[in-house]
């Protein structure tokens, strides 16, 4: 079925988006710094996964899940999509983690 792995990569993103906005954890508190970490975070990772194409150490597998679409010998254009929502979850996690221990210091200083 092509296009599935795109899907769930958009579905997790969409998803991932909908947490970030609900708990206030990076897009509603910093748009700008959020939007640019991501896209920093995704063009290093591309710029990455190119070096290991030149080099071969990745390959792109056959999958019927992948829309077919190249963007480059061995880069799909799910690629991106998943380097996007890496990124993000990154961002997001460490807002988060962020969150949690300025959370724990409140409560240790509240004793």
């Amino acid at each position: 079925m092509p296009g599935l792995y795109l899907g769930a990569i958009l579905f997790s993103l969409v998803g991932m988006m909908l947490i970030d906005l609900k708990y206030s954890l990076a897009l509603r508190v910093a748009p700008v710094r959020t939007t640019v970490t991501v896209l920093l975070g995704t063009v290093f990772f591309l710029a990455w996964d190119l070096v290991g194409i030149v080099t071969g150490v990745f390959v792109k597998g056959e999958s019927p899940l992948f829309v077919g679409v190249m963007l480059a010998p061995h880069l799909p254009l799910e690629e991106v999509f998943f380097l996007l929502f890496l990124s993000y979850l990154a961002v997001v996690m460490f807002a988060v983690f962020e969150r949690r221990a300025r959370s724990r210091s409140r409560a240790r200083g509240s004793s």
